[in-house]
C-alpha cells in the first residue's frame, strides 16, 4: 500500500534561526503535537513537541533549545503498517517523511495513515472477529490458516494481539462463513477460544445442558 500520495507540505519546518515566540504562534494556530525544524542548509534537523515549546522562553531562538529537539522521522518508503507503528511509539499526530538522501519531503497525519487503516480489509470487509489462544511453542499461522480454510472461511487477516509467559493470543477476521463450524475445529486442535463475535453454538449447547440438569436436579 503506497502512503506517498498522503504526504503533506501544508507546514513548512521552522528554520533554526526563527524565534521561540513563531513557534508558539504557530502551535496555538495548529492542532500538531510537533513542528519539524530544518537549519541553514535546509537539513532536517527534528522535531519539537507542543509540551516543551509551551515552556520556552519566547525571546530566544530554536537554536537555543536545540538540545529539546525530538529526531524522529520515517522514509517515503516505510511500509503503512512500520508508520503506524512510530506514530505509536512517538506519541504525535505528524510524522515528519525522508526520502534515502535525507531529503524533508513533507510528513504525514495521523489520522491520514489511520483511515488508510480502517480502509483495508480487515475492517472494511464483512466477517467475523475470532480470538484464539494456544501454547507460544504450539500455534503456527500455517495451521491457523488450514483451520479457517478448511471450513471454507476466507481469512481476510489474523495477527498476535498479546502474549504473555506460555501463551499467545491471535486475533483472526474470517470472512464467507459463520464461526461456530471454525471455532470446534479450533477446539479440536486444542485452541483456546477466548472470543467469538457471533453466536458460539458449542457455548450454547453447554448452557442447555447445563439448564436442563439444573432443572432435573431441582425436581
Amino acid at each position: 500500500m503506497n502512503l506517498s500520495k498522503y504526504i503533506i507540505n501544508d507546514i513548512k519546518p521552522l528554520n533554526s534561526s526563527s524565534k521561540i515566540s513563531d513557534l508558539q504562534e504557530l502551535f496555538s494556530q495548529l492542532t500538531y503535537s510537533h513542528i519539524p525544524i530544518k537549519d541553514d542548509n535546509n537539513v532536517y534537523l527534528g522535531s519539537f513537541s507542543e509540551t516543551d515549546v509551551r515552556l520556552f522562553e519566547s525571546n530566544k531562538t530554536v537554536d537555543d533549545y536545540k538540545y529539546a529537539i525530538e529526531d524522529f522521522f520515517i522514509r517515503d518508503t516505510t511500509v503503512w503498517l512500520d508508520v503506524l507503528e512510530a506514530f505509536a511509539k512517538k506519541s504525535t499526530n505528524i510524522m515528519p517523511v525522508l526520502n534515502s538522501k535525507n531529503d524533508y519531503l513533507g510528513y504525514y497525519e495521523l489520522s491520514d495513515v489511520i483511515n488508510v487503516f480502517n480502509e483495508s480489509p480487515f475492517f472494511s470487509d464483512p466477517g467475523g472477529i475470532l480470538i484464539v489462544e494456544k501454547g507460544i511453542n504450539d500455534y503456527s499461522f500455517s495451521e491457523i490458516s488450514q483451520i479457517v480454510e478448511s471450513n471454507n472461511g476466507k481469512l481476510l487477516g489474523a495477527f498476535i494481539s498479546n502474549m504473555d509467559m506460555d501463551l499467545v493470543q491471535i486475533t483472526l477476521k474470517v470472512g464467507n462463513i459463520g464461526l461456530n463450524e471454525i471455532i470446534q475445529t479450533f477446539r479440536r486442535y486444542s485452541y483456546n477460544i477466548i472470543s467469538g463475535h457471533e453466536e458460539d453454538g458449542y457455548l450454547e449447547s453447554l448452557k442447555d445442558r447445563s439448564d436442563y440438569l439444573s432443572k432435573y436436579l431441582s425436581i
